[in-house]
């Protein structure tokens, strides 16, 4: 196994043209190159993206001080590496490397592991293969969208027919091309653009949206005789006032108590057979998220983000109080492969759902494709739209074809 002589970095432009991190890891015969996203709707018990210097601060710290502390140290010893990045940093939530250069670190060390043992990083990180069920965002709202968006963040697709990784990708695409058009009927002058992840930005109200995505989604079936679900997050961390502890609802004008919220969201999920919904409560709302579960037992997924934040001591929280039945694992809020791999056995101990996540401002890395299939992951949350998104669904089709693995079991009627 390689032995690591040093650790490079330097910062580049996520896909919403914000700086990130890019991290090369060097041995004597191989190295490897991963790049961090960011986030744009972030928890606020998740890893800090990058020191209060900048990502310029972490590059000079992976450059000048870490990579001494790593060198010497054999690309496989992935755990004590990134012990060994959580001791270098020394605080609770990577305030002084930044998670952003933690992740990327992380993930280049394992790829230079992989690239050794000729190995794909999937099949380094994991065994028992199978492919995950692509989540699309379709039409965006919340921070993700500029102007007077929709109050909900996300409207997903979630092609659960499909038999292939392409035939739910391409499921996925006609679906988001059907929702244009239907738009655009209604709208013929207005101008459809799209938000940080390739979602369609339109000056409709949640209702209206819903109904649209479910026009799309029943033409699409007929076309092609794949079933979809239709997906929501809310994002509601966003919509929560807490001095006055209602979510405020500013395009639709209206004020609701934690008690309605539910109630307003238990009719949305049975009008609309809504089967995953994200983020419905604020991020502190464990008692909330279980009463939402305990309604929607076997009918929708209720899926932790901003209240679990990738961390097993959270999601360990979650489990005690029957809060989620999902829960979303992005890498970068939590800082290493191994935090990331912990969350992740513990969602399979516990029946949860993990489900692997892209972030609004995203790199070309193909790398959470691996992670996803790696950790058995039955989702993955990656868009249709820009190469940064799509960089994912390739690596997945290449998967499917070189390594013959089929698509994994979600326990959601189809």
């Amino acid at each position: 196994m390689p032995l690591i002589e040093k650790v490079s970095a330097r910062k580049i432009l996520d896909s919403r043209g914000k700086y990130t991190i890019e991290v090369t890891v060097h041995s004597k015969d191989l190295k490897a190159i991963a790049c961090s996203p960011s986030g744009a709707s972030v928890g606020k018990f998740e890893a800090q993206a990058f020191p209060k210097e900048g990502v310029e601060r972490s590059v000079q710290l992976l450059q000048n001080q870490l990579s001494s502390k790593i060198k010497g140290k054999e690309a496989k010893e992935q755990t004590e590496i990134d012990r060994i990045i959580w001791d270098f940093d020394g605080t609770k939530n990577l305030s002084k490397l930044g998670g952003n250069a933690a992740i990327a670190t992380s993930i280049a060390v394992a790829k230079v592991a992989s690239k050794d043992r000729n190995l794909m990083l999937c099949q380094y990180l994991g065994s028992n293969l199978n492919l995950p069920f692509p989540l699309s965002n379709i039409i965006g709202g919340g921070v993700h969208t500029k102007g007077d968006s929709i109050d909900f963040q996300e409207f997903l697709a979630l092609p659960l027919g499909a038999k292939t990784f392409e035939e739910a990708a391409q499921t996925n695409v006609m679906i988001h091309s059907t929702v244009a058009e239907i738009i655009m009927k209604k709208y013929p002058k207005y101008v459809l653009g799209r938000n940080d992840e390739g979602a369609w930005a339109a000056p409709l109200t949640i209702n209206e949206t819903l109904e649209t995505l479910t026009k799309a989604i029943e033409k699409v079936e007929k076309e092609i005789g794949v079933r979809a679900k239709i997906g929501i997050d809310a994002a509601a961390s966003e919509l929560w006032d807490s001095k006055n502890e209602e979510y405020v609802y500013r395009k639709e004008n209206r004020r609701l108590s934690s008690e309605q919220q539910l109630e307003y969201l238990l009719e949305l999920i049975e009008k609309y057979e809504i089967a995953y919904f994200e983020d419905p409560f604020q991020e502190e709302d464990f008692d909330y998220f279980a009463k939402l579960t305990a309604n929607t037992k076997n009918r929708c997924m209720i899926i932790g983000d901003d209240l679990i934040v990738t961390n097993k001591n959270r999601l360990e929280t979650a489990v005690e109080k029957n809060a989620v039945t999902g829960v979303i694992i992005k890498p970068n809020q939590v800082g290493t492969l191994t935090d990331t791999n912990s969350t992740a056995k513990l969602c399979h101990e516990s029946k949860v759902i993990p489900a692997a996540s892209h972030r609004s401002g995203e790199t070309t890395d193909p790398a959470l494709a691996h992670i996803a299939v790696g950790l058995k992951c039955p989702i993955i949350k990656i868009g249709t739209m820009g190469g940064e998104r799509m960089a994912k669904i390739n690596e997945l089709i290449r998967m499917e074809n070189s390594l013959k693995i089929k698509m994994s079991k979600l326990p959601m009627k189809k």
